[in-house]
């Protein structure tokens, strides 16, 4: 079933048998990976100010072409990348508690999302991204990667402000 955010799956009935434990689990996926893996690393990519992706405005309540505060990291396993993470923070949400998003650099956002019981997460929505979709095009800036990939993204809520995070996973997240 489709919801409203522009092609986002509501439900994750139609994911890859493969990918359907990483897209739909719940938890954090920092933890799950770090459970899978000898090393985890994660390599800041890009952060500052820059206009979200068109889906991504409604998601936040601002206004399409409003500056946001934007974060891009790979998450490696074992020295692999196995995912490209997009978070997105309205500017307001810097004074809004979650300020210390700016200072995170190579440390893992998903362990500050799930250590602070004030922070709301609202249902995930699934989506496969081709190479018309800018996240697609980020990842593949990264790593050669398949003709589509599967994402997931969630928006979490501090103090009534909204973080919107992303995650796309790169085909090694099926390696062992």
């Amino acid at each position: 079933m489709l919801d409203s955010r522009q092609g986002w799956l509501a439900h994750p009935f139609s994911l890859p048998r493969s990918l359907r434990f990483w897209l739909s689990d719940h938890g954090s996926l920092t933890r799950r990976l770090k459970s899978r893996c000898t090393s985890f690393r994660v390599v800041p990519l890009d952060t500052g100010l820059a206009r979200a992706n068109a889906d991504e405005y409604a998601l936040l309540g601002v206004a399409p072409g409003t500056r946001v505060y934007v974060r891009e990291v790979l998450l490696l396993c074992n020295d692999v990348p196995v995912v490209f993470a997009h978070s997105v923070l309205p500017s307001a949400g810097l004074r809004g508690g979650w300020n210390g998003i700016t200072r995170l650099g190579s440390r893992s956002l998903g362990e500050a999302l799930f250590s602070d019981h004030r922070i709301e997460r609202q249902p995930l929505a699934y989506r496969r991204v081709r190479n018309d979709h800018p996240l697609y095009r980020a990842a593949a800036r990264q790593q050669a990667v398949a003709s589509s990939l599967w994402a997931r993204r969630s928006v979490f809520c501090l103090n009534r402000h909204p973080l919107l995070v992303t995650e796309v996973f790169l085909p090694a997240i099926d390696t062992p």
